[in-house]
């Protein structure tokens, strides 16, 4: 079944699921119904505060370079963002990747005088690295996705069996 391109569908599939993945780390996490800039607060277990967090979520990765390059995917965000953490969603390969506001202001490479940030990577990880190490590729944000900063994140958090 084809995923959908509904921008409303794919971002409540992307809220949904990072919960699920942090639910399966034993966090709870609850959906917020405005929109403010924060998509879920997560609460762990013997936490002494909620973590706000804004979910961003693609479907699939599409060439990059207009359309004629390597497969990439990328999210927006702003750079006044309310949110102590951001989500970065792949729904293709339920993927999700989590950043501290920090961090994913110091990763993004374009950012406009707006206030817009863009972060995006290479999926196509036959990609040539230049001498100064970019492009991002997929596999240089391992130490990003959710099962292994979770824990850094929310520190209570622990690996289900």
């Amino acid at each position: 079944m084809p995923l959908t391109r509904n921008p409303l569908h794919i971002g409540a599939g992307g809220e949904l699921l990072v919960q699920y993945q942090l639910l399966k780390l034993g966090i709870d996490s609850a959906r917020l119904t405005t929109d403010a800039g924060i998509d879920l607060v997560v609460y762990a277990p013997g936490a002494r505060e909620a973590t706000t967090v804004q979910v961003k979520a693609v479907d699939r990765a599409t060439p990059a370079g207009g359309g004629n390059g390597k497969m990439a995917i990328g999210w927006n965000f702003q750079d006044d963002t309310p949110a102590q953490v951001l989500a970065f969603v792949l729904l293709e390969r339920d993927l999700v990747w989590l950043f501290t506001r920090a961090q994913a202001r110091a990763t993004a490479q374009q950012h406009t005088d707006k206030g817009v940030r863009r972060l995006y990577w290479y999926t196509d990880l036959s990609i040539r690295k230049r001498p100064d190490g970019s492009p991002l590729i997929e596999s240089d944000l391992n130490q990003y996705l959710l099962d292994q900063q979770a824990p850094r994140l929310f520190p209570s958090a622990h690996t289900a069996p």
